[in-house]
């Protein structure tokens, strides 16, 4: 059994819970990490939100999300880049060292344009981060996402990106939703290790069926993802930060969110 010092939930797990009913749940019941969601900070301080969560003893693990680069039109990639500087604002301000970059594609104009646009976004944003103190973390997402979610659907071209932006304020995270099936994944993972790029890892599972493939991810355990195997690659190359739970799921979140909770610790207990 695994015990939890490594657990970290990400608030949009528990989404019908405030930020404030997710830490004080979270820390009764043993986990250790949070990563919070943007959109758990509306109307609220953010330093006293920060403050709110270390008092809990919870590791602020890193803020979501970033990104969303990629646009044909010149005036929305610029409002991008703003919103990705505030997002530094404000994991600075909530006093965490990473953002992860779910880091968008336009279906209007080819991949190969949208992936140039994120490697011109992450750079144009790199001063920033470095001067926070804050890293940037690019998630790859399925395949099946790369019409306007992320042009970045391989870890592999994650990788790619990271050692032509060679910065040491720029790595990947590793989420096995939608990485597992990857036939290359054991040998990019290690890359990642070599570069010292891997800044983060992520697990829930894949359900089969699944009923909408945005919002019917799995507990871990319920799917096909061998999750306990991909963990022992991550660490092999060299990673040891928390195991964060991150399932979008409409039913999961109709559910009494404190036996939810209970079947999170216990499966991860069990197959993480």
């Amino acid at each position: 059994m695994n015990e939890l010092s490594k657990l970290c939930i990400h608030t949009i797990t528990t989404k019908p819970w405030s930020i404030e009913e997710a830490a004080q749940n979270y820390a009764a019941n043993g986990v250790k990490g949070i990563t919070v969601w943007r959109d758990a900070l509306d109307g609220r301080n953010i330093s006293q939100t920060g403050q709110m969560l270390r008092d809990q003893d919870l590791s602020i693990v890193s803020l979501c999300r970033g990104g969303f680069f990629p646009n044909s039109d010149k005036a929305k990639r610029k409002l991008a880049l703003d919103d990705n500087r505030k997002a530094i604002v404000e994991a600075s301000e909530l006093g965490t060292k990473l953002i992860v970059l779910v880091c968008g594609a336009d279906p209007s104009q080819s991949l190969e344009d949208s992936r140039k646009q994120i490697q011109d976004g992450i750079a144009a944003i790199i001063p920033e981060a470095s001067a926070a103190g804050i890293k940037l973390a690019i998630e790859p997402l399925h395949p099946i996402y790369a019409d306007s979610r992320s042009a970045i659907n391989t870890l592999s071209q994650a990788n790619d990106m990271t050692e032509a932006l060679n910065s040491p304020w720029v790595g990947v995270a590793v989420d096995v939703y939608h990485l597992w099936w990857d036939p290359n994944l054991e040998k990019e993972i290690a890359r990642c290790g070599k570069n010292n790029a891997l800044l983060a890892f992520h697990v829930c599972d894949w359900k089969t069926p699944t009923t909408d493939i945005l919002n019917d991810r799995g507990l871990m355990g319920e799917g096909c993802i061998p999750i306990r195997k991909i963990r022992s690659w991550v660490e092999a190359a060299g990673f040891n930060g928390f195991n964060e739970v991150e399932i979008f799921s409409t039913e999961y979140w109709k559910e009494d969110q404190s036996e939810f909770l209970k079947k999170i610790i216990k499966v991860y207990q069990e197959h993480v």
